[in-house]
């Protein structure tokens, strides 16, 4: 590949991607509207406002593929997730459509099912049930990647992202997890596999306590290799066990479901 676009860059997971996927592309354009430091040896920064149709258009252009981590990633007021997540993603897919970018990891959300119930195991077909306003952008976002899917050809992996963090710090986490390392690994799968389609992915690891069916996506070759299970000795020492009717336990998107709708 010749340039791939990582946008949201600066920020904690577009930051960890940075180095790690130094190796994908020729050139790393990256993005974010937050300071993105100093450009390493294959790396072009350009910041810039997602809700900024044209500035969004100069992104994407020369772009082979992008991985699209840019947006609000927590619940807020409508006029944030909607400038962010609603028209930021429109831009980016209009911008995709218009320069000729067929290929695009979108960071989704388990917050785009969270009301289901955590004894209930999911798999790709299920309807979305968001648990808060950013959830519902997510929602969004999964359906405008499959429209310009079926309408124009661009492909997308959705990827509903459950915790990605260095490790599990809580009980939930233990069914959420996705290693840094399993991340990497599912979009470099993204970009290799030669028809991607436009599929709803489960961003877990290989959890003993996971809650998420990825079997019909076995096509792309992805196969997690860490567990959260390792740290369930860490985990248990220093937290108590939420009680049994708390969000934490009842929903898949624990405490995003306790959260009221944020107005200005």
């Amino acid at each position: 590949m010749k340039r791939l676009l990582i946008t949201g860059a600066a920020g904690g997971l577009g930051s960890v991607l940075r180095s790690k996927l130094a190796y994908l592309a020729d050139t790393l354009r990256l993005s974010d509207i937050a300071d993105l430091g100093k450009a390493g040896p294959n790396e072009e920064l350009m910041p810039c406002n997602l809700s900024d149709k044209a500035a969004v258009e100069a992104l994407v252009k020369g772009c082979d593929g992008i991985v699209h981590l840019g947006g609000r990633s927590i619940e807020d007021s409508w006029n944030v997730i909607s400038s962010a997540n609603i028209d930021g993603v429109f831009n980016l897919y209009e911008a995709a459509r218009k320069q000729g970018c067929n290929r695009i990891v979108f960071a989704s959300s388990n917050h785009a099912i969270g009301y289901y119930p955590q004894n209930e195991r999911l798999d790709s077909d299920v309807y979305p049930r968001p648990d808060s306003l950013y959830g519902v952008s997510k929602v969004f976002g999964e359906a405008l990647a499959n429209m310009y899917h079926d309408k124009f050809g661009i492909e997308t992996a959705i990827v509903r992202i459950g915790s990605c963090l260095p490790e599990p710090s809580d009980h939930r986490q233990l069914s959420t997890w996705l290693s840094q390392d399993d991340f990497v690994r599912l979009i470099e799968r993204a970009f290799a596999t030669s028809k991607l389609g436009c599929p709803v992915i489960y961003g877990a690891s290989d959890n003993d306590a996971g809650w998420w069916d990825n079997s019909k996506v076995g096509y792309l070759g992805w196969k997690p290799q860490d567990n959260s299970e390792d740290y369930r000795p860490t985990v248990d020492a220093n937290n108590a066990r939420p009680a049994p009717d708390t969000p934490e336990v009842r929903f898949q998107g624990g405490i995003f479901t306790a959260e009221g709708i944020h107005e200005d």
